[in-house]
């Protein structure tokens, strides 16, 4: 059975039992405060856990695409050392909204485990939760019951709350699980030892295949339980385990979920994969072929690698993997971009945006390949300076603080820092090194750190958003919290009437006042969590449950929504002029100006900008009044025109913004004419990673001000030249300056001259060669003709020049033809620019140098008079 077949097998199965098949969300969760990435299948669920929102049906089924490479669930040191631990994998789920619970999921598992997939029951072991007297939770009683019905009692086990109690995280919905086992090894190794004192114990054959969650308990921020208003039943079962079950495999990576990608990098390396888990060439191939499905799909989905955030992991993840291909598979060259070629092959059937983002995808991941690679190369020039300093200097550790530099700061892979070290006889220090890292994840954590309190709950009261339509409105607090964090003590609130908008695709949150009679406290920032808008104020009113007003700030919200309105039309302009390849790929939209990333592989041209401007300027003038589609079916919104983002999570309603031919899905405010835009007015366009260009611009107040800033400054040059054509003064005062720049050359070459014969005759007789070395304040040009000159005319000679023109350092070598197959002008300079903290090179004959330390000219002096 394919991997193919097997995900078809479990949607088929859980459609006949009238279950809703919904899509994969986004792997990259781009609006959730609490989470980077979706790390678990429930994840796209959270809010009809929480009751913030309706199921779409009571009975859904899914296979959902999960990351987990940070905080809580984090497997990525493990991949590539095992056989079942991944960064990206499938989930394969089924779920259960206030309708059936335990004793139906039991049953669906079993049956479609044993009589489906074919499963042998003798392989089968499940888990219940034991109780925990701590928190006053009995055994799960039911589920042993039901599980009893279908399979012997002893193989059913006893789990504790680690195993057996399943949370979301430090709050929020939880409950007991189950867990089914399955034991893959051979009939001699199951007569030696049985499965039940192996299941939980990280045996690589005795795994975990599938989790019955029955969420039954919310967990608060103060640790209590209360009960859930409804039952509900979350499942999660691994796709990649699953088929190495049904497969006959020992290793997920056997299954043929990885061997074409495994195969791929065979035919790529010239290595041969042997499936040996202590083997570093195959611990490398595994987390190549792991890492690249990670990047590929959370590329697809909209997060492009950068230095912070969601973006660092993705870069991470694909370094990590560059660096084990690096070390283990003599990979010099940028080689994983080509497997995304296989994993659309592979995947795009069932996951488009595959298929549809794969040139983006390849692009981007052999950029980065690029780049990290020239980082590797000039990480190995760095260490080997440290190395040699470290062994100049008598001892055998690196200093610690350079170490940590070369990895925090550079980002050079500390174990290749180590490999490098040992060769030479060397070592890192071990325990600086740990304590420098954590240090840096304790600064990193403390800058993040947040205490987040209970909801205090008001009265009951509809929470609604009614920012669409006005910006002030009264209203009360429903529910409060406080919260902690470095900067002090602050509370969160909701509001029954909020016309604060939470920052959300791409636009800021709204800032404003919440006021009455007797105080006014400043809304500092909105955001959404959870399905719920949450203001953050300075300080609790001292009447929580009064009436108050809220008020945004007006004029940051009418430049933010101009900006928001105007990416509009600068996404359709951008089409128009350059293509329909053009997509958005991300966008910041506050009141001083926004960004706009797209996808794109060339700079555009200046004409291409000013025709982009032209026609987002020519919309804004023709006055297009707003068309809001507040509350559509998502298949309406798509016939009618409007553009879906691959990334984004679409609910069945949508919200359609239209400005005549513009049509987009969006949840932003906007103006609602185009001529309250006032004017658009491009500042820079920029290459924001491979494949993906970069506008940013003003509009609105922001470009009044930037034309009065130009008026000003005309007027200011104005009367600096004395003169109303500011444009011919100008001109004028150019060709003043190449004409005094000419002179100023022809001077330089008269004092050259001067030089030349100066230096002849300064040339030191070693052995049966002669040597200049000398000290100057002439410019590079002039000290490279001169060089050239005496090269030629003195014979059996090596000419040195050190010059510190404009207070840089430069070193220039010059070889006669005749001793050029003896001395090379290159590995002279390579050896002395070490001295000025630089570096250069030429050809045999020729060579040059810049650097940074100029004191250090004096020891490249004294060590080129003994060449």
């Amino acid at each position: 059975m394919t991997s193919q077949e097997i995900r078809q097998k479990f949607l088929d199965y859980f459609k006949s039992k009238d279950h809703l098949i919904v899509p994969s969300a986004p792997i990259v969760l781009k609006d959730d405060p609490t989470l980077m990435f979706s790390n678990s299948g429930m994840t796209q669920f959270k809010d009809f856990f929480l009751g913030y929102k309706t199921p779409t049906a009571p009975r859904i089924a899914d296979t959902q695409k999960c990351l987990r490479v940070s905080g809580k669930h984090n497997d990525l040191d493990d991949v590539g050392r095992d056989t079942y631990h991944h960064t990206m994998f499938e989930m394969l789920g089924n779920w259960s909204f206030g309708d059936y619970f335990k004793k139906d999921a039991i049953a669906f598992a079993w049956e479609l485990l044993t009589e489906v997939y074919g499963i042998p029951k003798e392989n089968l072991y499940v888990t219940i939760f034991e109780g925990d007297a701590s928190e006053n939770l009995e055994r799960d009683q039911a589920a042993y019951d039901y599980w009893k019905a279908v399979i012997s009692e002893d193989r059913i086990i006893n789990g504790n709350k680690k195993d057996n109690f399943w949370e979301m995280g430090a709050s929020g919905p939880c409950g007991p699980c189950s867990e089914i086992h399955v034991d893959l090894r051979t009939p001699e190794e199951k007569a030696k030892v049985s499965g039940l004192e192996l299941v939980n114990n990280d045996h690589p054959q005795v795994v975990e295949v599938w989790n019955l969650v029955f969420m039954e308990f919310n967990r608060k921020a103060d640790g209590s339980l209360e009960k859930l208003p409804a039952q509900h039943v979350d499942t999660g079962m691994g796709f990649e385990r699953l088929c190495m079950a049904l497969q006959g495999k020992s290793s997920n990576y056997d299954t043929d979920v990885f061997t074409p990608l495994i195969a791929k990098v065979e035919e790529l390396s010239g290595k041969k994969y042997t499936g040996i888990l202590e083997d570093e060439k195959d611990i490398a191939i595994r987390v190549v072929v792991d890492h690249i499905r990670a990047v590929s799909f959370a590329i697809a989905d909209g997060q492009l690698p950068s230095n912070g955030g969601a973006g660092y992991v993705i870069r991470r993840i694909l370094r990590r993997g560059i660096s084990y291909s690096y070390r283990f598979l003599d990979m010099k060259e940028p080689f994983l971009y080509k497997l995304v070629a296989v994993l659309q092959e592979q995947m795009g059937a069932f996951f488009p945006e595959l298929e549809k983002q794969g040139t983006l995808v390849t692009e981007v991941i052999k950029s980065e390949e690029e780049s990290f690679l020239r980082t590797i190369e000039t990480g190995l020039i760095r260490v080997d300076k440290l190395i040699q300093q470290t062994i100049s200097e008598g001892k055998k550790v690196l200093p610690t603080e350079e170490v940590f530099e070369l990895y925090d700061t550079y980002g050079f892979p500390d174990d290749l820092t180590r490999i490098i070290a040992e060769e030479k006889g060397l070592t890192i220090d071990e325990k600086g090194f740990e304590v420098a890292l954590n240090e840096q994840k304790q600064r990193s954590k403390a800058d993040s750190a947040q205490k987040v309190y209970d909801w205090v709950t008001l009265e009951e009261r509809e929470e609604n958003f009614v920012g669409y339509d006005q910006i002030e409105a009264e209203t009360y607090i429903t529910r409060y919290r406080k919260v902690e964090n470095k900067d002090g003590e602050f509370y969160q609130v909701v509001l029954s009437n909020s016309p604060f908008y939470p920052e959300g695709g791409g636009q800021v949150g709204d800032k404003g006042v919440l006021e009455n009679a007797t105080e006014s406290l400043e809304v500092l920032e909105t955001k959404k969590e959870n399905g719920l808008i949450i203001s953050l104020i300075n300080g609790l009113p001292k009447d929580a449950s009064a009436l108050f007003y809220a008020k945004v700030n007006a004029t940051d919200r009418k430049n933010s929504q101009a900006n928001h309105s105007v990416t509009h039309l600068l996404h359709e302009a951008l089409r128009d002029v350059l293509g329909t390849h053009v997509e958005q790929k991300g966008s910041f939209v506050g009141p001083d100006y926004l960004r706009f990333d797209f996808s794109h592989f060339n700079k555009m041209t200046e004409e291409e900008l000013a025709l982009i401007e032209e026609k987002v300027n020519a919309k804004i003038k023709e006055s297009i009044a707003l068309q809001e589609f507040r509350n559509i079916p998502i298949q309406e919104a798509i016939d009618k025109g409007a553009m879906a983002l691959f990334g984004e999570k679409y609910g069945d309603s949508v919200r359609m913004i239209q400005f005549g031919s513009s049509k987009e899905l969006c949840g932003g405010t906007h103006v609602k004419n185009t001529s309250e835009i006032g004017h658009f007015k491009i500042n820079s366009e920029s290459s924001a990673a491979a494949g993906i260009r970069r506008i940013e611009a003003i509009s609105g107040d922001k470009s009044e001000e930037y034309f009065k800033g130009l008026e000003k400054q005309i007027t200011e040059l104005s009367q600096l030249l004395k003169s109303k054509d500011v444009v011919r003064s100008i001109e004028k005062l150019i060709e003043e300056n190449a004409s005094l720049k000419a002179e100023v050359e022809a001077f330089k070459k008269e004092k050259a001259k001067g030089e030349i014969g100066d230096w002849k005759g300064a040339y030191e007789q070693k052995g049966d060669k002669l040597l200049l070395v000398k000290r100057t304040s002439l410019d590079s040009g002039s000290v490279k003709d001169i060089v050239f000159q005496l090269k030629k005319e003195i014979p059996t000679s090596i000419t040195i020049i050190l010059s510190d023109a404009d207070g840089k350092p430069m070193i220039t070598v010059g070889v006669s033809d005749d001793l050029a197959g003896i001395y090379q002008a290159g590995a002279l300079i390579k050896d002395l620019a070490k001295e000025i903290q630089g570096g250069g090179g030429g050809n045999p004959g020729f060579a040059t140098a810049g650097g940074k330390n100029l004191d250090g000219l004096e020891n490249a002096y004294q060590k080129a008079l003994n060449i």
